[in-house]
């Protein structure tokens, strides 16, 4: 393991690699992901996150490219919820909702890192108040990124809370199996072993339907372009402007990946495990704005997509959802892992 620091800043830069040549570097600021090399099919190194020049990029980091997300990823209708008898206000900071946290995002943060070279990974903990986003509950967060040599990139998240609260955590990371600079992701290909997606409404907001996919521009289920029914007159996708949905993953679990993208390109495959329940797919519908990007890179429209491994959105307002309220004392613990290699 190498560490760096970006220049003329504080924050430490944590560079992880194997036999295979992958190389991952990870930042302190926001436990962010900075970039992703991946030996290609010729076996020169591309990186596939989409990412920064600077520490200035990262603090700002609208579009939370690699980012560590929480307490809780995605959105909560009307930015509050009921508890244990009381109402608890979030920051409100997408129309009448909450998104990633709402305005203290946690990516925008100075992490505790502890490297641990000889297991080839790094961790790092957050200490997040009561009422840390509105949230209920003194909690510690810990995310652990390693490599090993197969070409594994794993994401634990742990928390704790002394009081009843939500967690959900994800890491948002922006891919382009291409390069991260190299264009439109339209021809990349996805499978997504997911029979189901949650609606959603004008706002983003489930509205508590889980919907066959199968049959509909939503369905992943044969791998297939992600551009092919990218702007199909479809409800759904009208109102994603693009995929940007929670799928019901079939199988949560290490034996087989739910998701599986693919690059002609570069010939570079990333499969996908998690025992969450669920994962946003986007599109990278809202690109198009970023500067101070890696090597000056131009990020274009749906130059990216996004694999958020996560509950499903808006769970404390919608009890027929799979719960992720944990108790005082109960601690939150998942695991994704990002699998690479060149065909």
């Amino acid at each position: 393991m190498k560490i760096t620091r970006f220049a003329d800043s504080h924050a430490s830069l944590f560079c992880l690699t194997n036999r295979s040549g992958m190389e991952v570097t990870v930042t302190s600021i926001g436990a962010t992901l900075v970039s992703i090399r991946v030996p290609d099919r010729s076996g020169n190194l591309v990186d596939v996150l989409l990412g920064y020049d600077s520490p200035a990029g990262y603090y700002a980091n609208a579009s939370a490219h690699g980012a560590l997300v929480g307490r809780y990823a995605n959105r909560i209708g009307g930015a509050q919820f009921e508890l244990n008898g009381k109402t608890w206000q979030l920051d409100v900071n997408e129309g009448a909702n909450v998104l990633h946290g709402g305005n203290d995002k946690y990516f925008h943060r100075d992490w505790m890192a502890e490297p641990d070279e000889e297991g080839n990974q790094v961790s790092f903990t957050l200490y997040s108040p009561d009422l840390d986003q509105g949230m209920p509950g003194n909690a510690k967060i810990r995310v652990t990124y390693s490599l090993d040599d197969d070409n594994n990139l794993g994401i634990v998240y742990e928390a704790v809370s002394d009081k009843d609260t939500y967690f959900n955590l994800t890491n948002h990371s922006y891919f382009n199996l291409d390069g991260h600079g190299a264009g439109s992701i339209y021809e990349q290909e996805l499978m997504l072993d997911c029979d189901r997606f949650a609606a959603i409404d004008s706002a983003f907001i489930p509205t508590g339907e889980l919907r066959d996919l199968k049959g509909t521009p939503m369905d992943f289920t044969v791998s297939k372009p992600i551009g092919r029914d990218i702007d199909a007159d479809y409800d759904q996708i009208r109102l994603g402007n693009g995929y940007d949905h929670n799928y019901v993953i079939n199988a949560p679990g290490f034996e087989k990946p739910f998701a599986v993208a693919r690059s002609s390109r570069t010939g570079i495959v990333m499969e996908v495990y998690t025992d969450l329940p669920g994962v946003q797919f986007y599109s990278g519908n809202n690109m198009g704005t970023d500067t101070g990007t890696k090597d000056g890179a131009d990020y274009v429209f749906r130059g990216a997509f996004c694999l958020e491994t996560q509950y499903y959105p808006d769970t404390p307002n919608k009890p027929q959802f799979p719960s992720n309220l944990f108790h005082a004392g109960e601690t939150f613990s998942s695991k994704t892992v990002y699998r690479f290699y060149a065909e």
